[in-house]
């Protein structure tokens, strides 16, 4: 009896040359709908699924292989007793099936997508045949990976498929179907105002590529990207030029395209290491770029940057002045591209206009044996919110640079400190134990453009010390979320140093 093959694809790459190849070794090729056209269009042999059920395929599509001379075909054992009940049934034993799904995922990122479009898209016949499949891989090869054809007919061509072969196209199986339906959860989560954070999570993801390592050379590493963020981000920036993204890479640009993003004003971002070294606002990029970059010169040498306008000539031949990792932003302008791509190694990524957010709203962190998920932090600190506690309320202008000032301390590791004077950071103090070795850091780094400046703190000061620093170094003026026990303490020291202080009520930790 000739092996038979199940064949039934949305993604029909090569899937006529894994047919033709299939027929040369003699197999019967069953197949379906436009997978059944493509094969034969090729002049390859093939049965229409309706011959072997006996059954038309009915309600447009919806029902074709739900049948049990499809399933009994794939799920019998090849035990004496399965196959004489196979052949008491007229079911042909399947041996083989290729089956991949409709595309959900890319259906439902688009925009503008309908409801009934997505559900139309949700296919049930397909995950049906691959989990029966997957299930008795030790009689039944089932491949959803296109990639995975010539392997498949390599060992065919070479007897058979061996078991562990077979196990590892099992796993393959099983995860394109989790993937699958889990994605289909979340979309359809979304619609409704059901639990954020359900009883059982997963996530789908699809892979980009691996990575040359991760954070250090001894551990392996690949990006995955979620097909439904839609909008500007990393995930989806498209690299112009420069070598391959490394795992630190894509941290450290995500964290400045994060903060760059923030403000509608022309803004540059140097970032080292997760850290802002550097941020600048200006009427034109390269006023921004070199104000940011003066801030932490040293820091700044194979940083990132991310910049919330196109990049022109000018602020490009700035650029080019030290070694940088990549730049991130909304293009960069030709006569831009001519100066960068002279620096072969330099990452280009264009993220396209920044009008509007992503969709993705989480926020993951693995723990051992756990996954801590919570909300992006999307809050930022507004005027009408803050509230004077000192006896000198801030000018306006002063009420600007805090602003600034906080939502870039929003962007530092915690206990994170910042010193800010004419939408320009002076000084960033990030990661400290305690709260006053930050504020040390960013004054110690600000130095004498300190007097006359601002100081941020992503959260309330525990003790009066740092507003003491910050007396000493000459700041005007202090923005804090409020809310310690020793509030009191640091007022009385602002008042004493004719301080402005204001409260957002608001904490920006950074973990």
């Amino acid at each position: 009896m000739k092996r038979r093959a199940l064949i039934s694809v949305s993604d029909k790459t090569g899937v006529v040359e894994f047919a033709q190849g299939l027929a040369k070794l003699g197999w019967e090729i069953v197949s379906t709908g436009g997978t059944f056209k493509t094969i034969k269009n090729a002049g390859v042999e093939a049965i229409y699924v309706s011959e072997v059920t006996g059954f038309p395929e009915i309600l447009g599509g919806r029902v074709k292989t739900l049948h049990p001379k499809i399933h009994g075909g794939i799920l019998a054992l090849r035990t004496e007793e399965h196959l004489k009940e196979l052949q008491q049934q007229g079911i042909t034993p399947v041996d083989l099936v290729a089956v991949n799904l409709y595309p959900f995922r890319q259906t439902v990122s688009r925009e503008g997508v309908t409801l009934a479009e997505a559900v139309e898209n949700i296919d049930i016949g397909g995950p049906a045949m691959i989990r029966a499949a997957a299930k008795n891989h030790q009689y039944v090869i089932v491949v959803v990976n296109p990639e995975r054809y010539p392997a498949i007919l390599e060992a065919l061509q070479a007897g058979d498929a061996g078991a562990e072969l077979r196990l590892a196209l099992a796993q393959e199986a099983f995860t394109h179907t989790a993937h699958y339906d889990a994605a289909i959860a979340e979309y359809l989560r979304s619609l409704t105002d059901g639990e954020r954070f359900p009883r059982e999570m997963t996530l789908a993801f699809d892979l980009v590529g691996g990575l040359r390592y991760g954070e250090n050379p001894h551990q392996k590493a690949a990006f995955y990207r979620d097909l439904r963020t839609l909008g500007p981000c990393v995930a989806n920036a498209e690299k112009l030029q420069g070598k391959e993204l490394s795992y630190n890479n894509i941290l450290d640009i995500n964290a400045a395209f994060e903060l760059v993003r923030e403000f509608d004003t022309p803004t540059v971002v140097i970032v080292k290491h997760n850290n802002p070294c550097g941020v600048a606002q200006a009427a034109a990029v390269d006023e921004a770029y070199r104000l940011a970059f003066e801030t932490d010169p040293v820091s700044a040498f194979g940083g990132i940057v991310a910049v919330n306008r196109d990049v022109d000539k000018a602020a490009a031949e700035e650029m080019v002045k030290i070694f940088l990792e990549a730049i991130i932003a909304p293009d960069f302008l030709p006569d831009a591209l001519e100066v960068l791509t002279q620096k072969k190694d330099l990452r280009l990524l264009k993220t396209g206009s920044l009008h509007g957010r992503t969709a993705d709203w989480l926020d993951l962190r693995k723990v051992n044996g756990g996954l801590l998920v919570q909300e992006v932090d999307r809050k930022v600190a507004v005027r009408d919110a803050l509230k004077v506690v000192t006896k000198r309320a801030p000018t306006p202008d002063e009420i600007e640079e805090l602003l600034f000032c906080f939502t870039v301390v929003k962007h530092v590791k915690s206990n994170a400190i910042v010193v800010s004077k004419n939408r320009r950071v002076l000084g960033v103090g990030a990661g400290q134990m305690n709260r006053v070795g930050s504020a040390r850091i960013a004054l110690g780094q600000a130095g004498e453009k300190a007097r006359g400046a601002v100081l941020a703190s992503d959260a309330f000061f525990p003790f009066p010390d740092t507003a003491i620093e910050a007396a000493k170094a000459g700041i005007t003026a202090i923005i804090q979320p409020g809310g310690s026990l020793k509030d009191q303490d640091s007022i009385k020291v602002a008042d004493e140093h004719q301080m402005a202080m204001v409260f957002t009520g608001m904490r920006h930790f950074r973990h």
